[in-house]
């Protein structure tokens, strides 16, 4: 079997993620991976086959998105003979994690594909979202990157086609510890923000992991670290609690290991607003931005002793047996029921 897989690499999580189900994807044939995207700090340690800039995304230095230098990025050219050159029709089972170029080729050339990751479990209206729903951003989830089928991963399986988190074998060996400091991923955040809001809480020792340094830098009780996998994971197995956005991966490895957690969803993405919805209702700290309050907020949650810890069900390899085998054709699920018109022929 040849499988295309399409990773988004606009952000570190979809990169960490595929590094995990890589080895046992390559179980059923040989897997061609595209990398679409600019913004991750993390290489993927694999051969990629295909590359694109993709879309990129562009934060402002408070912890927004950039829509105007998102749009000025966009090359109408450059994306229109890309997608006609991407070659998914040579293969047998295009997997797509979120990535639009993929999507728009399988369209333009009616090849099937799957929607495999995160943002496939909000096809789902079981799947949490906040209270006041955006327009905008569920036509984002739903329209980005469509595809003929979905198999989607969040904290909880909320619907019978959504599977626990994947999460790295570092993470599931490791021995948790507490050294005392806070871990701080917030790369929406410049490090001027985080040391102005960060170096009045002399207290507390805080790692930041940072774009902006290529070596650690401390400032006070701030230790800025460039962001690597080694060096993340280690931080975050060792650490007392973790900041970090609403992404998914990060706050799903920081549950498994029982960490406390604060999120700060990016502005602007509607995606971790849902997420922060979930992370909510299971009892974590979400904070809006840093702002005036956030001192005060900080050590509330820092008081606050329940413990909330996310248990899987669900293997890497047998997350991976269920997207083969009902990618397959083999088995109907309720996906099936729930939108027939994105279920193969």
């Amino acid at each position: 079997m040849k499988i295309f897989y399409a990773v988004q690499a606009t952000g570190n999580g979809h990169i960490s993620r595929a590094m995990e189900i890589l080895p046992f994807l390559e179980r059923y044939g040989q897997v061609d991976i595209f990398l679409s995207g600019a913004n991750s700090t993390l290489d993927l340690d694999a051969t990629v086959k295909y590359r694109s800039k993709g879309l990129w995304r562009h934060y402002k230095d408070k912890g927004g998105l950039d829509y105007p230098q998102i749009v000025r990025n966009i090359a109408p050219l450059r994306i229109t003979k890309e997608v006609r050159d991407l070659p998914v029709e040579k293969y047998d089972l295009v997997l797509n994690d979120f990535e639009c170029l993929t999507s728009l080729a399988c369209a333009y050339k009616k090849v099937p594909s799957v929607n495999f990751g995160h943002q496939a479990s909000f096809f789902s209206p079981k799947t949490p979202r906040p209270a006041k729903k955006e327009w905008m951003g569920e036509w984002i989830l739903r329209h980005y990157a469509p595809a003929s089928q979905y198999i989607g991963l969040h904290f909880k399986s909320y619907d019978d086609f959504i599977l626990p988190p994947v999460i790295k074998r570092e993470i599931l060996q490791a021995d948790p510890s507490d050294r005392g400091t806070i871990t701080v991923y917030l790369p929406s955040f410049s490090d001027a923000t985080l040391l102005h809001h960060l170096s009045p809480l002399r207290d507390f020792q805080f790692q930041v992991f940072s774009k902006e340094v290529s070596k650690p830098e401390r400032q006070g009780n701030i230790l800025f670290i460039p962001v690597s996998k080694s060096g993340f994971n280690k931080s975050l197995i060792n650490c007392q609690a973790i900041i970090t956005g609403a992404g998914f991966e990060t706050p799903a490895e920081a549950l498994y290991l029982g960490k406390k957690l604060m999120v700060i969803p990016i502005k602007g993405q509607y995606e971790q607003s849902c997420n922060a919805a979930a992370l909510e209702k299971m009892g974590v700290t979400r904070v809006d931005t840093l702002d005036a309050g956030f001192h005060s907020l900080f050590y509330h949650w820092m008081a606050n002793r329940k413990k909330i810890v996310l248990s899987l069900d669900h293997s890497t390899e047998s997350i991976i047996s269920f997207l083969m085998h009902n990618c397959s054709g083999k088995k109907k699920n309720a996906l099936d029921m729930l939108y027939p018109e994105f279920v193969f022929n």
